[in-house]
């Protein structure tokens, strides 16, 4: 399910959860919820019983709203828009449930920022295809692959670099798991 947020004082209120500048200035937020509720509705409707819990029933919402959420990304972006996803409404995760009156047999995964691009910057580059795609099998890789994808991150971010993407990954990954996830998976019934 996907919810559109335009009022200012609802981003304000996602601003104050997760601050992103990205949230007071778009146009328009769209958080991305994996969404079981209607699936519950069909188990009573039909005197089924209905279990969501596990990895699968979250792997398959989370993929869903994540092929919605780029499908809706590029659509925005053919008409002029632009947008940032936010995967960090997670860390805050039963506080962003409240807001949105999130049910049982849900929890939000991402948004997306939405807006008319005040600068347009050049399509930020990606690993190299030979780092990413194989042929019939998997190619692991050493460390030279991420030493020179952060020599071209560092060429395209220029002064706006912080950190490299080596160092980013391993801030993201470096981490033990969110509690907030866990929590919200738990009350509403997914975990």
């Amino acid at each position: 399910s996907i919810i559109v947020v335009q009022l200012e004082e609802k981003k304000q209120a996602l601003y104050d959860l997760v601050p992103q500048p990205a949230i007071l200035q778009a146009q328009a937020i769209l958080v991305f919820v994996g969404d079981h509720n209607r699936a519950s509705k069909a188990a009573q409707l039909h005197g089924s019983d209905f279990d969501a819990k596990g990895t699968e029933n979250l792997l398959i919402s989370s993929v869903d709203a994540s092929l919605a959420g780029q499908n809706a990304l590029l659509a925005a972006e053919s008409l002029g828009y632009g947008g940032v996803f936010i995967g960090m409404i997670r860390h805050k995760a039963l506080a962003i449930a409240e807001l949105f009156n999130l049910p049982d047999y849900t929890y939000p995964i991402f948004c997306i920022a939405l807006g008319r691009p005040a600068q347009n910057h050049p399509v930020k580059p990606r690993l190299e295809s030979e780092a990413i795609v194989f042929q019939e099998e998997y190619v692991e890789q050493g460390v030279e692959v991420i030493q020179a994808y952060d020599q071209v991150q560092t060429e395209y971010a220029g002064a706006r670099q912080t950190e490299t993407w080596s160092e980013r990954m391993v801030a993201q990954f470096g981490q033990p798991e969110q509690p907030e996830t866990k929590s919200i998976l738990e009350k509403n019934k997914l975990l």
